[in-house]
């Protein structure tokens, strides 16, 4: 568990599954992630989120709002395996909030303290973030917590379709201090 000024980044609970799904759902977060996700498909997300922490001892932590206890989304560090994507094998940050929680500072709040944690606890010499190219958002995030664009290493998403809005990503990079 991590905890911030506001948030508790947190294994994944039985009842985060409801709360999780209707984020998932908002075609507002779907808007960067190529589409809202079923309810089906978001719980076999939590399934492989909760796998992966099982197996390495970290990952996409659930992101709980101290203020009043509410799942706002996730929030974490994950593997990315060689030949998945054109970045790996690597460690990625990543986040995904509920659109009512954007611009309040909690993916900012949330990634530094994984981005603290993974260096402090996995073995790495970097941990990378990617997005959309679009997702100026997002981008941002990366730059506040310290992370620093690697340009060479752009590429286009392979899971998306060559005309895909989405395809093109860019990837940032943050190094133990």
């Amino acid at each position: 568990m991590i905890e911030t000024e506001r948030l508790i980044l947190r294994p994944w609970r039985e009842d985060d599954r409801a709360p999780f799904a209707a984020i998932n759902a908002d075609p507002h977060v779907g808007d960067w992630l190529g589409g809202p996700i079923d309810r089906a498909s978001s719980d076999a997300l939590v399934d492989r989120i909760g796998a992966h922490i099982a197996e390495h001892g970290f990952g996409a932590w659930a992101a709980e709002r101290k203020a009043d206890g509410r799942l706002i989304g996730m929030i974490g560090l994950s593997t990315v395996a060689a030949g998945t994507l054109p970045v790996g094998p690597c460690i990625e940050i990543a986040w995904r909030l509920a659109h009512d929680a954007w611009g309040a500072g909690y993916a900012s709040e949330g990634a530094r303290a994984a981005l603290d944690w993974g260096f402090a606890n996995i073995p790495t010499d970097e941990i990378i973030a990617f997005t959309a190219s679009t997702n100026l958002n997002s981008q941002a995030v990366m730059k506040r917590i310290g992370m620093v664009r690697a340009a060479q290493r752009d590429f286009d998403h392979p899971r998306l379709a060559a005309d895909h809005p989405l395809r093109a990503h860019v990837v940032y990079v943050a190094a133990p201090a």
